[in-house]
């Protein structure tokens, strides 16, 4: 149903007419006269929908609110939240196959506030998924370095993502550090210094790196102007303990609560009971490692009753002896009951 509908006095009268009824006023001809409001109630003038929105966020910022705590999804937003939406949107081909010219459609016509992957080893393909991106409403888009010809300099690299960010210039923009898998490892707080400014809508990085020397100084770049999320699960609470506000991470997918109670106990200074969580992440991810972390890890989304499709090649899937294995070994370490909420 749309959100406004417009009624004109053509439309009131044919109304009025369906039900029998001359005008608005015979409608309350049900009510005594004596018990009836005589004058108009003491009510605030109408306001325009912007001006309602305004005096409504101001009223619920009053409370603790989502917004305002913290979770794990990046780019600003941390609240690890599963709108109604969520079962069709993960049933849809272009979700499950998001690498692809229709990656940007996951955007369009949802509750969802999505950051859009649109990072190509081809340049002109990333430019083209960035513009799209924009169109159906990202909330912001990220992008990997090329990582076939790889860029041989700091110059190069930030003048590839500067072009990809200039095709979405209303939309923020995330450089998707992960040397591990592009083999591009330049010194992050570099790009920033070399990056700021010359990209107007940097935002931030994605940080999935184990150096947290340079993490520290790109949470301080600028006096913390930036956004920079932690993209190591297995070393969150050490993020978290040099000043990391949110992370990004596979595993929050289908372990969020072991995270967000490793939070909850690191803000109330409950280390022993956050390093304990954070080891229960290592074991997990350990476990799913050993027999292709990306194919497992979807096997558990399909354990949960989150079926998101197999893992596409080159990256293998568990065979059905190993899926038995893995849950069996999941449930030896009380797996299921480390994500009840």
């Amino acid at each position: 149903m749309n959100r406004y509908i417009p009624v004109t006095a053509e439309d009131r009268r044919r109304m009025l007419g369906v039900i029998g009824a001359a005008s608005v006023d015979d409608l309350f001809s049900g009510i005594p006269v004596q018990v009836r409001q005589k004058k108009a109630s003491d009510l605030p003038k109408a306001l325009s929908e912007p001006e309602m929105l305004r005096d409504l966020r101001a009223l619920s910022g009053k409370n603790l609110n989502a917004d305002d705590a913290i979770c794990f999804l990046g780019a600003g937003v941390y609240d690890h939240f599963i709108p109604s939406a969520v079962d069709s949107i993960v049933s849809r081909g272009e979700f499950t196959t998001s690498y692809t010219p229709y990656q940007p459609e996951v955007a369009q016509g949802t509750r969802l506030r999505v950051v859009v992957h649109v990072g190509s080893n081809c340049l002109a393909d990333a430019i083209t998924l960035a513009a799209q991106a924009q169109q159906l409403g990202a909330v912001a888009i990220a992008a990997l370095a090329p990582s076939y010809y790889k860029p041989r300099s700091l110059e190069t690299l930030t003048r590839c993502l500067g072009e990809i960010a200039a095709a979405a210039p209303a939309t923020p923009f995330y450089f998707y550090d992960i040397p591990a898998l592009t083999g591009v490892d330049f010194s992050m707080p570099e790009f920033l210094a070399h990056a700021h400014g010359r990209i107007p809508t940097l935002a931030g990085i994605k940080f999935t790196n184990s150096d947290l020397m340079a993490y520290q100084l790109c949470l301080r770049f600028q006096a913390g102007a930036l956004d920079i999320p932690y993209g190591c699960d297995e070393y969150l609470l050490a993020a978290l303990a040099l000043g990391a506000k949110g992370a990004v991470g596979s595993s929050y997918n289908f372990a969020a609560p072991i995270y967000q109670r490793l939070f909850a106990a690191f803000q109330r200074g409950d280390l022993a009971a956050a390093r304990e969580e954070q080891f229960r992440s290592v074991l997990l991810i350990q476990t799913l490692a050993r027999i292709g972390y990306l194919g497992a890890a979807k096997a558990v989304m399909d354990m949960l009753g989150v079926p998101v499709g197999p893992a596409r090649l080159p990256n293998n899937n568990p065979t059905a002896e190993q899926l038995v294995a893995l849950r069996s070994k999941l449930e030896a370490m009380s797996f299921f009951d480390w994500i009840k909420a």
